[in-house]
């Protein structure tokens, strides 16, 4: 059947999408915790715990969440880099074609 040959064809397409996503807000958060950690390092300045509403090295729930997410964005980084860079670079190599 050539209709059901064609739809894994755009699951594929839509997951590889939606990984490409998953990729860029990873990498946002690790910019912003980098940030993060330089501002700190640098000006003695917690950019997280002052955006909500806090002094520097205080932690609430919401402040919590925030850095958990740049954690598991900078793990996910670091355990699935050659796949971003393949994602990424047959992306480019397409649409250069």
């Amino acid at each position: 059947m050539v209709v059901g040959h064609s739809r894994p064809d755009r699951e594929e397409k839509g997951r590889f999408l939606d990984m490409k996503k998953l990729d860029v807000i990873a990498a946002a958060l690790v910019i912003i915790g980098a940030l993060n950690w330089g501002l700190a390092g640098v000006f003695h300045l917690d950019l997280v715990a002052t955006v909500f509403g806090m002094k520097f090295g205080e932690t609430s729930g919401l402040s919590a969440v925030v850095y958990s997410l740049v954690g598991l964005s900078g793990l996910y980084q670091a355990l699935t880099w050659k796949s971003i860079q393949r994602r990424w670079h047959s992306a480019s190599a397409g649409a250069r074609a």
